[in-house]
């Protein structure tokens, strides 16, 4: 990833595994602020298939194939949004934790779950669009509160911001 000039030229990137039986596909979506509709640019992985899923170590599954997405990305990161948790606990990494140690601790990771992990500590549920149900947002690099903020901030009606929606199906397409 190359410095950035200005805090404008920092990205945010939106990423999202899909396990298939014969292959692996990870995918990112690139954008410049919270609410954009539209992404400035999008990556595909298609890797091996991936590790067996281990209870509480969910982040060995996915993080080698999500560093590999990543590393088509020649753009600075302002942050990285992960469909998961960055904390499943007080002290407990969860995929969030491990992706920032993994990246040198230099880009912040926002994690946005859907369901609730046994123990999610410190997540800060919120509600989007007509949605009772809540997203629960946790955070490494940066504040949670904020991290919530801005996540409530993102582009869509739905409860499910536009751009996590778009890299979903990325991973997806066949």
């Amino acid at each position: 990833m190359r410095v950035p000039r200005t805090e404008e030229d920092r990205m945010i990137a939106c990423v999202d595994v899909d396990y298939r039986p014969d292959v692996t596909v990870a995918g990112c979506v690139l954008f410049r602020d919270w609410p954009d509709a539209k992404e400035v640019a999008q990556w595909v992985d298609r890797g091996p298939i991936a590790a067996p899923y281990e209870p509480g170590h969910f982040y060995r599954r996915e993080l080698p194939h999500l560093l590999r997405v990543l590393a088509a990305v020649q753009e600075p990161l302002k942050a990285i949004i992960v469909d998961g948790y960055v904390w499943l606990g007080e002290e407990k990494p969860g995929l969030g934790a491990h992706l920032y140690e993994a990246l040198c601790r230099t880009v912040p990771i926002v994690g946005v779950a859907k369901t609730p992990y046994v123990s999610t500590g410190s997540a800060q549920p919120i509600v989007r669009g007509q949605s009772l149900r809540p997203l629960l947002i946790t955070a490494i690099g940066m504040e949670t509160a904020s991290a919530a903020q801005q996540v409530r901030r993102m582009h869509g009606a739905s409860r499910m911001p536009t751009m996590l929606t778009r890299v979903d199906r990325l991973c997806r397409a066949p």
